[in-house]
């Protein structure tokens, strides 16, 4: 069970009436990139979270590598994987990736990113929901620590997507069950390995992901109403480890609208997840730089809030091809045979073949989006104009 670093109740002081010029809920990957891309722009920036900066962990931790580089958090890296293998009850294949993945310290990039973020606040609290505007246009929005209120408002807090409304329940949504343990290792491993086993998983995948001192284990179920715990169990069991340290989560796979009513929405409340995968992290960080770029133009007074974020929206929507695809890949492979989702494993990992598969997969959120956006940031901190 979590154990929570922040306070509560009557330790915690009244935030009512709090006005800031942006207010970003949520503080993992997709609001701190939000609030990074904000820096230096002299607006009051406030981010709220019902939990500490790095304080929560609720994923596996891996993310392509050139994306910790373009976010300036490689620092945070435990371990590089430049292989997966993917095993069936017929066989195993190893592919050697024309990148590599990276396990890191969730807590650690957490606190890289919040380094970042210049003069942007942090307050811990618990949004709610949100309110009517006020009078001269503020987004209201509800915590437990009273109501805050900005011009910009920006909705980072995960699949519940709390200032929209309806929400997803679970497990009616479109959602990923997704549960780990973290178990000591000695990290030998240089491979991200992944199982499609009907036994683990009717529709989804088992993964193992070594982490230098720990390895991520997990099951993750396409259908929502499949519990996993025992199958984690099993997975553990199989690797020869101890299970330890259960985190979990529910991973959105359908993409949602990326603004409503003035909100911005970025990460797992967009549903920027790429379905199949379940991958999460680098979507946060591309859509959170996007989301942060728009914001930034508001700001520097050369575009209204309105129009920016139906920008911002497109933006998001244009993903929908590959999403989509991804998609019915996540529904096509269940219903093949075993043997023959083994032949197409093997077909595959001819290395042209795994250069151009994994190719257009990082390209559904390219690295180099978040390099250009490094070169905006510091012509903004050094007060020049910003390319068009």
């Amino acid at each position: 069970m979590t154990v929570r670093a922040t306070t509560r109740g009557a330790e915690r002081t009244s935030l009512d009436g709090t006005r800031a010029d942006v207010l970003i809920c949520g503080a993992s990957f997709a609001g701190l990139a939000v609030a990074r891309e904000l820096a230096a722009t002299g607006a009051s920036v406030l981010v709220v979270d019902r939990y500490e900066i790095g304080e929560r962990q609720t994923s596996a931790c891996a993310c392509p590598t050139p994306w910790l580089h373009a976010m300036g958090v490689e620092d945070s890296i435990l371990q590089d994987l430049p292989h997966m293998t993917f095993t069936t009850p017929h066989g195993s294949v190893k592919y050697r990736l024309p990148w590599s993945w990276s396990a890191f310290d969730y807590r650690a990039l957490c606190d890289l990113l919040w380094e970042q973020c210049g003069e942007a606040r942090f307050e811990t609290a618990k949004v709610e929901g949100r309110g009517p505007r006020t009078a001269d246009g503020d987004i209201v929005v509800h915590t437990d620590r009273g109501d805050l209120h900005a011009a910009v408002v920006v909705d980072a807090l995960g699949w519940r997507r709390v200032l929209s409304d309806p929400h997803y329940q679970p497990p009616e949504g479109p959602l990923t069950r997704a549960l780990e343990v973290h178990p000591a290792d000695d990290g030998a491993g240089d491979a991200l390995d992944v199982w499609v086993d009907r036994s683990l998983a009717r529709r989804g995948y088992g993964w193992r992901v070594p982490a230098n001192a720990e390895v991520r284990i997990g099951v993750a179920s396409y259908d929502p109403e499949q519990h996993v715990k025992a199958q984690v169990v099993d997975l553990a069991d199989r690797l020869d480890r101890e299970p330890a340290g259960y985190q979990g989560n529910w991973v959105p796979h359908r993409l949602r609208p990326a603004g409503e009513d003035g909100v911005w929405f970025v990460g797992d409340s967009a549903g920027h997840c790429i379905p199949l995968s379940a991958e999460g992290i680098r979507t946060a960080f591309h859509f959170g730089v996007a989301a942060g770029r728009g914001i930034r133009s508001v700001l520097a007074g050369g575009r209204s809030a309105d129009a920016a974020l139906r920008e911002y929206a497109a933006f998001s929507a244009s993903h929908a091809r590959s999403f989509g695809f991804a998609l019915r890949v996540q529904r096509l492979i269940p219903a093949l045979p075993p043997r023959l989702l083994t032949l197409v494993l093997r077909i595959i990992g001819r290395q042209a073949l795994v250069d151009r598969a994994f190719g257009w997969y990082l390209r559904i959120a390219d690295p180099s989006f978040g390099e250009r956006a490094n070169a905006e940031r510091a012509a903004v901190a050094a007060d020049l104009p910003v390319a068009a």
